[in-house]
């Protein structure tokens, strides 16, 4: 029996920062990206501000499959971390996505949904939540079109490596498949699906 293929796991945390400490806040988030990245499955994170005068901070980290993830949550690591950040820095929520579909959720400063929905929110009353991530029409033709212009432009520039048409075929799509994950995840994907967002998100 063939087993299923893992999904990736992509967690996007809200937390509270203190305003007073957001210099403290800066290290400590980036600290938790530096540890997160030397454990096996890593796939990336991030982290923004909601906006300069907001104490409002999201993260987001993705992981290959669960083992992976709860290898990271369990560890002693990012227990000492969070430990670490507890003066200053509160979990509001945790929401966790599988598959690529955790690229297509709307952003946690835009619909705002507290572990409390019955009361209200620092800063006035709790939004709605977070709608469900678009068909997966949408999220193939999203991804089609960061990937084409990206992979015919990389497949042109690659043509002036001397002599690279005559490389074995797995050599050449080794090559670009490592140059263009990197591209498509933190920089093609991310501007496609904002720049799309009101299409994807409509009805």
């Amino acid at each position: 029996m063939v087993e299923p293929e893992p999904h990736p796991i992509t967690v996007a945390i809200e937390r509270r920062i203190d305003p007073a400490r957001t210099i403290e806040a800066t290290s400590w988030m980036q600290a938790g990206t530096d540890l997160a990245t030397g454990f096996d499955g890593f796939l990336g994170s991030g982290w923004v501000r909601a906006g300069e005068s907001s104490d409002l901070w999201y993260m987001l980290y993705r992981f290959r499959d669960r083992p992976t993830l709860d290898a990271w949550e369990r560890s002693t690591q990012r227990s000492w971390w969070l430990d670490s950040g507890r003066a200053f820095a509160s979990e509001v929520r945790v929401e966790r996505r599988t598959g690529i579909e955790g690229w297509f959720d709307a952003p946690f400063a835009t619909h705002v949904e507290t572990r409390h929905p019955t009361e209200r929110s620092a800063t006035g009353p709790i939004q709605q939540p977070i709608p469900p991530a678009p068909p997966r029409w949408k999220q193939a033709v999203t991804i089609w079109l960061g990937f084409f212009p990206t992979n015919l432009l990389a497949s042109w520039l690659l043509g002036f490596i001397p002599g690279f048409t005559e490389w074995p075929l797995v050599a050449r799509v080794l090559l670009a498949t490592v140059l263009l994950t990197p591209v498509m995840t933190y920089l093609v994907l991310p501007w496609v699906t904002r720049t799309l967002r009101p299409w994807l998100q409509k009805g």
